[in-house]
């Protein structure tokens, strides 16, 4: 209890800091909670009129800041009524909150609604405009941007801007969105910037200091929900760390590290003894808890609500089928009864058809038992239904990829993290400790948990030390993604003109640290020169030029992997080939994957789109869609059954009949070649290339062949060729950096002077105002079709395949071109991909990043949907996808397309017809599932 002195002190701190920040006490009797030091302290920097960069940990209580600029402008100049009070309009001040995505925007505007009114309180995304001219607008941050281009009369009497989420900013996709903004506001906004933890915020503040002026940097450490870190190991779960202490010091706990290795060594000897009579054979592998189990302990142990990171979207709908046959339930029939109430409310604008197509009773069913997957394939509606349910307590359990580290507010008291790797769209890679703290940083609910905890679990291959390192390490730079675009120089120019528009991109966060890298990239460029030094000194070989040896070794490999890419393309033919004679009946085996073994065709699916896809029923009462990529060898027909004329493949009993008789035709499930004679062929090919059999004629001649010391100096070479490849790209940026984003826009402006969208004197002409409303990955590609005309003439649904080439993209790369329906849609897109050559050219020309090249698909899915067929029909024909495009990718790819139909609507630069077309468009996309974005 403290003295009679010591609280007449503190009670006079406090009616002096009240004195002194009068809108602070305002603000914070109106909260229900003390302040936090970082809280007060950036509030106390807006009070006095300077900007703030406020970064703090997920769930710390950032938006607080935020949500006192609101207060600031609702207050008005001095003499102003109070936010509840009758203000006139003239003496009150605008605050725009913008956050990266329409969930949060929507979350925010719902959450200022309440505390403010509806009336003081708008809503812009791409999707809603409410109450547009409010004096508190929330909005997504790109909507801002195309304000500041238009010169929209909105702006006028705008006093704060909140960034939400600023650390945005190093999305490559979007990211220089938010560098626009910050750089293009009036000097007289005030900018609050709300961050995650990231490593270098005195560097991202001195960039704002120069751009905006006077910025308060707060930064907090502090999370308020402790975190505790846990290992999983087989059944047994240890903490990482002894104590706070040991966690400083990155000591793993003592016990964790005796027992893993007691495990590594116990695998190690089982696999020595576990040779069987295939010889070679491995022995006993790890495996490591199931996912029912992992959620079970977790129930016991009072951890649950939880987050489950698994990498992979068919990792997470596999968790919950796994779960749900374990017979996992971890809700009353009370909370049943609330989760399927809340359902079917949220579902009732999607047909009942469309349902079934979406596994709806079986994603039903996963949540009445507290169980959800959350990822980017699931349809919108159906991921905001997992996410209510899962903040309300309702959803237990989420098995969830890493998309859900970002956006939308969803803790939980406990994350499991099942692997430390992850495929980024290229490869898998490991964690870094920023993603870590991300993932991590779900756990523990302020106000709800004492303490969060974060559980690895552990498997051979994961070092306790090393997960040690990513929980201790705060290293999560921010780093800017920012590039000039051709709409951005048009708006640029037009508003500024072109040399004050130079100015301002040098004045980018991606300029100021290009200029601070230089020197440490030069500085790596000299040890890396002495590096390759050394190892040319080691390999070289006293029996001749080891450097024109090891020229021809590159040459050999090179050509034997062209050689094996035209065999696979070849192979690929075939497969398709054989999959259109298919017929209905049909018994085939399918060589390899998880659906390996016999299979009857249900449907051949040989509709004249794409590749073939047949429907099959595998003798494991498997049913789905096949596609050329599961067969390395053609697919035979090895037998003939009778498949019932109506046959219901959603019928468990009708498979199992079904399933039945393909076993019984007494076929064997492997067959009994193991693609040896696939292997001759391909080495029989490679010994046919003449250039090949020259190349490795040169190579046994060459004196270096003899050497005993051939493969050591083979080695030297091949690290010294990597390295010299590292350094020339590392030359390239030390060369490109200084002055490099001016010397872009230089470039492209050239190229929009030379195509007609800039004047001679650095004006904008018609054109190039058309093209400064384009707001696409794509716009000069888009603004050059409307010039020439080649959407003109298209049906609605011909409209919205054409221009979806120039929206899509694909997850992963393929080799082979996707069909397109035939006719007009195939005409347009020819003409589109002639104009984005000639883009490419000139792109290359001038030493510009190439505009990506027109995907073409998700043309037919898009085309079958505007014509109005069924949703099961439009998944069935997406090009790229094992099976069936997943429903979310649809509905995010469709609301892409939909969005630069309304473009296309509203564009000076199309004709009238095509105007009127696109609107068309739009309404016959709008239907069924995408419905419910619409009138949302």
């Amino acid at each position: 209890m403290s003295s009679p002195a010591e609280r007449y002190a503190e009670a006079r701190r406090r009616a002096a800091q009240a004195a002194q920040f009068p809108a602070l006490e305002e603000f914070t009797l109106d909260l229900g909670f003390d302040l936090d030091d970082f809280q007060r302290e950036a509030c106390q920097s807006l009070e006095r009129g300077s900007g703030v960069l406020v970064c703090a940990p997920t769930g710390a209580g950032k938006t607080v800041v935020g949500e006192f600029a609101v207060h600031l402008a609702l207050r008005g100049v001095p003499g102003a009524a109070s936010p509840g009070g009758d203000a006139p309009p003239a003496a009150r001040r605008k605050c725009f909150y913008t956050t990266p995505i329409k969930a949060l925007s929507n979350q925010k505007y719902h959450d200022l609604v309440q505390r403010y009114g509806a009336t003081q309180v708008g809503l812009l995304t791409g999707d809603n405009a409410i109450n547009g001219d409010a004096p508190v607008v929330v909005m997504t941050t790109e909507v801002l941007r195309n304000m500041l281009y238009a010169g929209s009369a909105t702006l006028a009497g705008l006093a704060y801007v909140v960034m939400d989420e600023v650390h945005y900013l190093a999305d490559r996709f979007r990211g220089g969105v938010w560098e626009e903004v910050i750089i293009h506001l009036p000097s007289s906004v005030t900018l609050v910037s709300l961050s995650a933890t990231v490593s270098n915020a005195e560097e991202f503040a001195d960039w704002l200091v120069t751009v905006r002026g006077e910025t308060a940097v707060v930064v907090s450490e502090h999370r308020p929900v402790p975190l505790w870190q846990h290992m999983l190991v087989g059944r047994r779960m240890f903490d990482l760390f002894h104590d706070a202490d040991a966690a400083r010091k990155h000591d793993v706990h003592p016990e964790l590290l005796r027992y893993t290795r007691e495990q590594t060594r116990r695998l190690e000897l089982g696999e020595g003894r576990g040779a069987g009579p295939g010889g070679g054979r491995r022995g006993p592998r790890w495996r490591g808890p199931l996912r029912p189990d992992i959620v079970d302990r977790l129930d016991r142990e009072g951890l649950l609500p939880a987050i489950l990171f698994i990498f992979s979207r068919a990792g997470c709908a596999a968790a919950v089928q796994q779960c749900l046959a374990a017979g996992l339930r971890l809700t009353s029939a009370e909370e049943r009864a609330e989760i399927r109430r809340v359902v079917e409310s949220r579902v009732t604008a999607i047909p009942g058809e469309d349902l079934s197509v979406l596994g709806y009773w079986e994603w039903l069913d996963g949540l009445e038992r507290g169980l959800a997957a959350h990822h980017a394939g699931m349809l919108p509606v159906f991921k905001e239904v997992v996410e209510e349910l899962f903040v309300r307590g309702l959803v237990k359990a989420v098995f969830a990829t890493e998309t859900l580290a970002l956006g939308i507010n969803m803790p939980a008291r406990c994350v499991v993290l099942e692997r430390l790797v992850k495929f980024n769209g290229e490869a898998h890679v490991d964690l870094t400790p920023g993603e870590y703290t991300q993932l991590t940083g779900r756990a523990g609910r302020r106000g709800i948990d004492v303490e969060g905890h974060a559980v690895v679990v552990w498997s051979p291959e994961t070092d306790p030390r090393h997960v040690a390192g990513l929980a201790s390490t705060r290293t999560y730079p921010l780093r800017s993604s920012f590039r000039p675009s051709y709409n951005m120089a048009v708006n640029l120019v037009g508003s500024v003109g072109a040399e004050p528009a130079r100015a301002l991109l040098e004045s980018s966060f991606a300029q100021f640290q290009a200029d601070r890298s230089v020197v440490g990239l030069a500085r790596q460029v000299q040890r890396n020169t002495e590096t390759i030094d050394a190892y040319g000194a080691e390999a070289a070989c006293h029996q001749g030029d080891f450097d024109e040896y090891f020229a021809l070794r590159v040459a050999i490999a090179d050509r034997e992997r062209a050689i094996a890419r035209q065999g696979q393309t070849q192979r690929k033919a075939a497969a398709v080939a054989a999959l259109e004679r298919l017929r209905v009946g049909d018994v085939i085996r399918v060589p390899s994957g998880r659906r390996a073994g016999l299979a009857v065709v249900l449907d051949p699916a040989t509709g004249g789109f794409g590749e073939p896809r047949p429907l099959v029923l595998t003798q494991d009462r498997w049913a789905g869609r096949i596609s050329p990529g599961d067969f390395t060898t053609p697919a035979e027909v090895l037998a003939r059954i009778r498949v019932p004329k109506h046959f219901n493949h959603r019928s468990p009993a009708a498979r199992r009949d079904l399933a039945a008789e393909v076993s019984g035709t007494g076929l064997d499930r492997h067959g009994g070649r193991r693609g040896g004679r696939r292997g001759g062929r391909s080495r029989q090919a490679a010994g046919e290339d003449h250039r090949l059999s020259q190349l490795r004629t040169e190579l046994r001649r060459h004196p270096c062949h003899a050497c005993p010391e051939r493969e050591d100096h083979a080695r030297w070479a091949e690290r010294r060729r990597r390295l010299e490849k590292d350094t020339d790209e590392l030359r390239q940026r030390v060369s490109g950096r200084t002055g490099s984003l001016a010397r872009t826009f230089d470039r492209i402006v050239a190229l929009l002077t030379a195509r007609g969208y800039l004047s001679a004197d650095g004006g904008v002409t018609d054109a190039g105002r058309m093209l400064g409303r384009i707001w696409t990955e794509a716009d000069l590609l888009v603004a050059e079709c409307l010039r020439r005309g080649v959407w003109d003439g298209l049906s609605p649904a011909e409209l919205a395949a054409a221009v979806s080439v120039v929206v899509f993209e694909a997850r992963r790369d393929v080799d082979e071109r996707a069909s397109l329906p035939r006719g007009p849609v195939a005409d347009a897109v020819d003409e589109t991909l002639k104009l984005w050559s000639e883009i490419e050219a000139d792109e290359a020309q001038r030493g510009l990043t190439a505009t990506r090249e027109p995907d073409l698909g998700f043309a037919w899915p898009i085309y079958r949907w505007a014509r109005g067929e069924t949703l099961a029909k439009v998944l069935a024909s997406g090009h790229q996808f094992d099976g069936e495009m997943p429903a979310g990718d649809f509905v995010r790819w469709a609301r892409q397309v939909a969005d630069l139909l309304g473009q296309l609507s509203d564009s000076g630069g199309a004709s009238v017809e095509l105007r009127a077309t696109a609107r068309q468009a739009i309404a016959a996309v709008n239907r069924g599932v995408l419905a419910h974005y619409t009138s949302a």
